[in-house]
């Protein structure tokens, strides 16, 4: 438990500096991520944010960022009765859900938990 909480706290520390680059390079050394995984780096930081409760202070600009470029964030009930966000994806109009036929950057991705995405990349 100390060594995750040690590691928790040097991310929250790098993710803070809200550098793409600083972010995926820890992930890559910390042996959470490979090279070129994610596909996309400053979503993941961005819910990673989100996610912490240790950033509480960044919570507003990660929801902002996340609204900002798609992702549609709705209101959920915690574990302790509190409210948290949680990204949901919608259809594109005109785009039947499901469809494969996007075009790359214009995809909409469902959002998982930042909780669940952190407990599958430590496996």
């Amino acid at each position: 438990m100390i060594e995750y909480t040690n590691f928790r706290q040097r991310l929250d520390a790098v993710l803070r500096t809200l550098d793409v680059k600083q972010v995926s390079e820890f992930l890559i050394a910390e042996k959470q991520w490979q090279a070129g995984q994610p596909a996309d780096v400053e979503f993941a930081m961005w819910m990673m944010i989100a996610g912490s409760p240790t950033l509480r202070d960044l919570h507003e600009q990660a929801r902002q960022w996340l609204v900002g470029h798609g992702h549609v964030l709705r209101r959920e009930k915690g574990s302790a009765g509190k409210q948290r966000s949680k990204s949901k994806s919608q259809p594109q109009q005109g785009k039947q859900q499901g469809s494969k036929k996007q075009g790359r950057g214009t995809q909409k991705r469902q959002v998982g938990s930042p909780a669940k995405h952190n407990a599958r990349r430590s496996s």
